[in-house]
């Protein structure tokens, strides 16, 4: 068992200080299926500074030693960029009493672990801590009978609807980014998952 895990917390502007070992985590776990994702650090970097420029938003991380290999962020969604807050905006919702649950992150190795559970408890205790958001969110992508979906993958739609959260298919955005083995950006649809706090 990994005897050398630590966890780590920072809020705001603290979470500047580790957007290196941020960024290269979320490239290392995006390139799997179903994001398959081209990352850059300095792509990282850019998108990670929404999260440093809001006063309330959360980064809980786990390190083995002195390696970040697992992670979670969540933001209000008021502090996101205008594609993630669209769809509320659009279906009539307060977004001011969201709050929008972005990557958890965990390598390989560390799976298994209860770690993902974890993530969601920390996040939603954070949520809960100021009293005045009533929803957290999450979106994920949809690779619908993707040619480079492995035979043994397994989305993580029982874990989420187990963390009670509801997929609703009528809120949704669109993202683009690079997938691996292509040289322009695809914009992909991403569904949200709700749940009441």
């Amino acid at each position: 068992m990994h005897t050398t895990l630590s966890f780590d917390t920072k809020r705001g502007a603290e979470i500047a200080s580790v957007f290196e070992g941020l960024g290269k985590l979320r490239i290392a776990v995006f390139r799997d299926f179903p994001y398959l994702y081209e990352g850059t650090l300095e792509h990282e970097k850019e998108y990670l500074q929404t999260y440093a420029n809001s006063e309330r938003s959360f980064l809980f991380s786990v390190y083995d030693g002195s390696e970040m290999v697992g992670a979670t962020t969540c933001i209000p969604l008021a502090d996101e960029t205008p594609e993630v807050r669209l769809p509320f905006e659009e279906a009539g919702f307060d977004i001011h009493s969201i709050f929008y649950f972005g990557e958890s992150i965990l390598l390989p190795a560390y799976r298994g672990l209860g770690l993902g559970h974890r993530f969601f408890d920390e996040r939603e205790a954070h949520a809960r801590s100021f009293g005045t958001f009533t929803t957290t969110c999450f979106c994920a992508v949809v690779r619908d009978n993707h040619p480079a979906q492995p035979q043994d993958y397994r989305p993580n739609d029982a874990f989420w609807t187990k963390r009670g959260y509801e997929k609703e298919p009528s809120l949704q955005s669109s993202f683009e980014w690079l997938d691996l083995g292509d040289t322009q950006p695809t914009v992909k649809p991403m569904v949200y998952w709700i749940h009441t706090l």
